[in-house]
């Protein structure tokens, strides 16, 4: 998911290289509005490859919310261009612009209906939802962390509940959630490094992880996260996310798998879909309607329709162009597939519809045990 001018992070003007290192100064802010031109060139860095709005975040005290002030968080890092990011990396949210830490990470099938089949992989997967078949490329995720500092601001435009499992009883509808817990792609990683042995404040931090200073990032996993991850890895599992843009206006979706119940003498299957809407743009849309189509290897389809998101409609524009949230679906079958659009307000008035990419709701072989939840 690309990044875009939402920062928490901001870096001075000023940058020091020993080596080939790069090291930038990340101070933090109380809010998310940004006074960057994402439309503008950017200048590469030749020692870290950040481009110049990277460096420099320009704040006016109109913005700032009285009595706040910066304050600093730590060192910037250069991006991994090549590899993925270790357990225990710090890092600044690119496009939320949330304080995290990586977890452990996730390799996924990205099908990207963006991007043509000549620029897939030499031997990709592919899908043939509708009338074009996309390829799949392997992309990392990140299993992440939240500060809950942070959780306050980013609310309106990202659910911090949003990784939910089934309730290990009877209730085939009972949900619950691990507040802070995240989806993060690799090219929205911001890494820094901080010398506070407890960066983050999360109430899984230190079950989790444990300070190191002779490993670096110096964070790494307990046997209760090693713990955790093996017994909700069916239910944690991201293996698909799926994308597609229409008039500037992006929209991936990445479903998870949750597990079967049994209701009325019957088997009920549990998915979760995480959507991000990106406006890629400079035209200020409302999101205004949602139009599902849900097929059922049963054989039913099922339309839905209604206003906004998760009783949200949201607005996105320069300056808030990403909003993402999560929602549920249960079908009395062990797959189908999922479609629809998105209807969008311009500020003129007039209205269009944005795709919503096709994506598999599959089951798998998981089922015998009900999810773990928190370690114990």
């Amino acid at each position: 998911m690309a990044a875009c001018a939402i920062r928490r992070g901001l870096l001075s003007t000023a940058s020091k290289y020993n080596q080939h290192k790069c090291t930038h100064r990340i101070l933090s802010a109380l809010d998310f509005s940004s006074g960057i031109d994402t439309k503008r060139p950017r200048p590469l860095c030749s020692a870290c490859g950040l481009s110049s709005f990277q460096q420099t975040r320009f704040m006016s005290s109109r913005n700032r919310p009285e009595g706040k002030i910066l304050e600093p968080v730590g060192i910037f890092e250069a991006l991994k261009q090549h590899g993925k990011y270790e357990t225990g990396q710090l890092f600044l949210h690119s496009v939320f612009g949330y304080r995290g830490i990586v977890l452990f990470p996730w390799h996924a099938r990205l099908y990207d209906r963006d991007v043509s089949p000549a620029a897939a992989d030499s031997k990709p997967d592919s899908v043939g939802h509708g009338s074009k078949e996309v390829k799949g490329k392997m992309h990392t995720y990140y299993q992440v962390l939240i500060d809950t500092r942070d959780c306050p601001h980013i609310s309106q435009r990202s659910q911090t509940e949003a990784v939910t499992f089934l309730a290990n009883h009877d209730d085939s509808r009972a949900l619950y959630a691990i507040p802070g817990l995240d989806y993060v792609s690799h090219e929205d990683i911001l890494p820094y490094n901080s010398t506070e042995q407890v960066p983050i404040q999360h109430e899984l931090f230190e079950r989790f992880l444990m300070f190191n200073p002779s490993r670096n990032p110096p964070f790494t996993a307990r046997d209760t996260l090693r713990a955790w991850q093996e017994k909700n890895h069916p239910w944690l599992e991201l293996s698909d996310v799926h994308r597609e843009t229409t008039e500037n206006i992006r929209v991936t979706v990445i479903p998870f798998y949750m597990g079967m119940r049994e209701a009325q003498n019957s088997h009920v299957y549990w998915w979760r879909y995480c959507i991000r809407l990106e406006n890629l743009g400079n035209e200020v849309v409302q999101l205004r309607e949602r139009h599902w189509r849900i097929f059922s290897l049963s054989g039913t389809l099922e339309t839905v329709r209604g206003r906004g998101v998760v009783g949200k409609e949201p607005v996105l524009s320069r300056e808030q162009p990403a909003f993402q949230y999560s929602s549920h679906v249960s079908l009395q079958a062990p797959s189908g597939h999922m479609w629809g659009t998105f209807c969008f307000e311009r500020t003129d008035g007039s209205h269009f519809d944005v795709r919503i990419p096709p994506f598999s709701l599959e089951s798998n072989k998981y089922d015998k045990a009900p999810p773990t939840g928190y370690p114990l």
